[in-house]
């Protein structure tokens, strides 16, 4: 069942990596009410759900952008989730680094789907349907990214599937929407997807309360004003600092907004402050290493580690707010940022500059007059003002009076302590635990009825011949199956996986693709095991007189030639790296002469195939590796070596 990737036929090509879409479609808006009617109910279903989320966002900092909701125009196809036009809320979040933001708006969807059953939510991500890759292992057979689309919504606090019986082929969003209506279809998942789910997301909110980290630091007394006001805005400091680059860097040298001295003394007033940001912010605040700038005052080491740490921490959110701020305030000046990048990319696709040379008059000359239509857009309205609404808000802040009195009375709660930022190693061994645990009862319920290991062994002491043979042709008709670019077309009836033990199997193929073989007994497909690698059958089995005189002629000229490679070998180490076919006889000559023919005799070319699949499982030392992902098409299953 592959679901990790997108639907690249569906889904929106400008789609960002690191944010998560979401759209909610009530019931009762049918697309044919009025539009005044329409705007109104759901401009009433945007303050139900303020009201409902507010205690569960009320003091939770959002890694970039908060989970914001608003209504769709109901005239046309939605931009941001290419829905068709219907009546429906929608958003988007970006969460960068912190999969957390995710998976908690994730429980707010489910959240909201129990209070207000009468909602179809849909969420997805760049990676498509991502719910479906958290419930792999129980999904059916014939959902695939391709089978997905228009089919994941939430409703009444579970996952529904829009069947395939329903819809053969892709259903529409329409099609979808009315079968999640209709009281006789059967959309529910199945209980091992709503588990699946539900257990990824019954630790929230407590998880999402356990992800944040309470941080004292010392800053200049303007930023120390603006978090008082507005302590979301950390986020916003963070992803300044963070993500700066040369440019922004000169900002944070000169430090013209964030650093203000005392008229009297002509000191910088700092002020200790308690900060609430996320896990993952702490860490790109703490994992950096950055130079104050020369104007930002800084203790001394040796005033103890933790001033040292709390005014160094500080340091790197004033600087950030330093970054953030102006770079934000030159790019709603200047028209920048991605969605004129955008625009203009457009352009150029379009074939708007072509002729024309880049820095040329007629080149600035149209570039001008792009300009001046993606001023006059709406686009550029919108932007503009998300853009700078930041800006503006530090500036209303910074503009009232305020001085350092009016933090000497407050209180500061204790730091969180950060232990999980360097002993990390305990979780992470625990999730992968519980992902191989997962996998081994997928295997154990897709193994039930076949041989076990024991079943290949055996309890006997003599080798069982039919388990090698089973070995050896799943391993040929492998070979002999079609293939095509997309890759190898694997028999969808290969159920009877053989279950292999690498040092019996390998005394076994040595006696059963040895002498005792060749003696009296047919090999794996009728053949001379030490033939060439030549697996086409003879389909004419009476040959003329002269297609058996040419075919003598042709035996003569490769043992000749084989003759003449042999000599050409036989001072190389290459013989040494193959395994060769032994008899009896070979075993007890002590003639140098004939030690070297032994060593230059036919090479089992079947030992040496299966010698090579078992030295690279080996050296995969229990990981996923290209052998194992072979055999397990061949149908083999190696069990782990003890000794890994």
């Amino acid at each position: 069942m592959d679901v990790a990737g997108g639907d690249s036929h569906h889904r929106n090509p400008g789609i960002t990596e690191d944010a998560v879409f979401y759209s909610i479609y009530p019931d009762d808006l049918p697309p044919s009410a009025s539009p005044s009617s329409v705007d109104a109910a759901l401009h009433s279903l945007l303050l139900s759900l303020h009201s409902l989320l507010r205690p569960l966002l009320s003091d939770y900092v959002w890694q970039h952008e908060p989970f914001l909701l608003s209504p769709a125009s109901s005239s046309s196809s939605c931009r941001l989730c290419c829905s068709p036009p219907i009546p429906h809320l929608h958003g988007k979040t970006r969460f960068g680094d912190n999969l957390e933001d995710e998976w908690f708006i994730v429980f707010l969807l489910f959240q909201i789907s129990r209070t207000l059953p009468f909602l179809s939510i849909r969420v997805w991500d760049s990676d498509g349907e991502f719910l479906l890759i958290e419930a792999a292992f129980s999904l059916p057979r014939w959902l695939n990214p391709d089978s997905s689309h228009n089919r994941v919504f939430i409703r009444a606090g579970d996952l529904h599937i829009v069947p395939k019986h329903l819809f053969p082929s892709t259903p529409s969003l329409i099609d979808s929407l009315d079968a999640l209506r209709d009281s006789t279809a059967d959309t529910r998942a199945s209980s091992s997807v709503q588990s699946a789910l539900k257990k990824k997301i019954s630790c929230y909110p407590d998880k999402a309360r356990a992800n944040m980290q309470r941080v004292t630091i010392r800053v200049p007394l303007p930023v120390a004003q603006v978090l008082k006001h507005e302590p979301s805005l950390i986020s916003l400091a963070v992803e300044g600092f963070y993500d700066r680059d040369i440019d922004s860097m000169k900002h944070a040298s000169r430090m013209e907004k964030f650093l203000r001295k005392e008229a009297a003394e002509g000191e910088i007033e700092m002020i200790r402050i308690s900060v609430r940001m996320s896990r993952v912010m702490y860490a790109q605040l703490v994992q950096q290493s950055f130079q104050a700038p020369r104007c930002y005052p800084m203790p001394r080491r040796e005033d103890g580690p933790l001033a040292y740490k709390e005014a160094e921490l500080g340091m790197k959110v004033a600087c950030g707010f330093e970054m953030m701020y102006q770079e934000r305030k030159s790019a709603g000046e200047e028209v920048k940022g991605s969605t004129w990048e955008a625009f203009r990319e457009r352009l150029d696709r379009s074939g708007c500059f072509d002729g024309i040379l880049p820095g040329s008059k007629d080149y600035q000359r149209v570039l001008d007059g792009a300009l001046q239509y993606y001023r006059s857009s709406s686009l550029y309205s919108r932007t503009r003002d998300t853009m700078i609404a930041p800006v503006k808000r530090i500036d209303e802040i910074l503009a009232s009076e305020y001085s350092i009195k009016d933090f000497n009375s407050q209180w500061l709660p204790p730091p969180d302590e950060d232990s999980w930022l360097y002993n990390g190693e305990n979780e992470l061994n625990s999730a992968l635990l519980e992902k191989q645990r997962e996998m081994e009862m997928y295997e154990s319920k897709h193994n039930k009825g076949k041989r076990t290991k024991d079943q290949f062994t055996g309890s006997s002491s003599q080798p069982s011949d039919s388990y090698v043979k089973d070995v050896a042709e799943s391993m040929q008709s492998f070979v002999r199956k079609v293939s095509t670019f997309e890759g190898a077309d694997v028999p969808h009836n290969w159920s009877n996986k053989v279950h292999l033990d690498a040092d019996q199997f390998m005394k076994e193929m040595e006696s059963f693709l040895g002498p005792g073989a060749q003696d009296g007994n047919d090999d794996v497909d009728g053949r001379d095991s030490s033939s060439d690698m030549d697996f086409e059958d003879s389909e004419d089995e009476s040959a003329t007189d002269e297609e058996a005189m040419k075919g003598d002629a042709e035996d003569s000229f490769m043992r000749s030639y084989s003759d003449v490679l042999n000599k050409q070998l036989s001072s190389t180490t290459l013989k040494k790296s193959f395994i060769h076919e032994h008899n009896d006889k070979k075993a007890t000559t002590s003639n140098s002469r004939k030690d070297i023919d032994e060593d230059l005799s036919p090479v089992d070319v079947d030992l040496n195939l299966v010698q090579s699949f078992l030295d690279s499982f080996a050296s995969q030392q229990g990981l996923p590796g290209p052998a194992s992902n072979l055999l397990g098409l061949m149908g083999l299953e190696i069990p782990p070596d003890d000794n890994l």
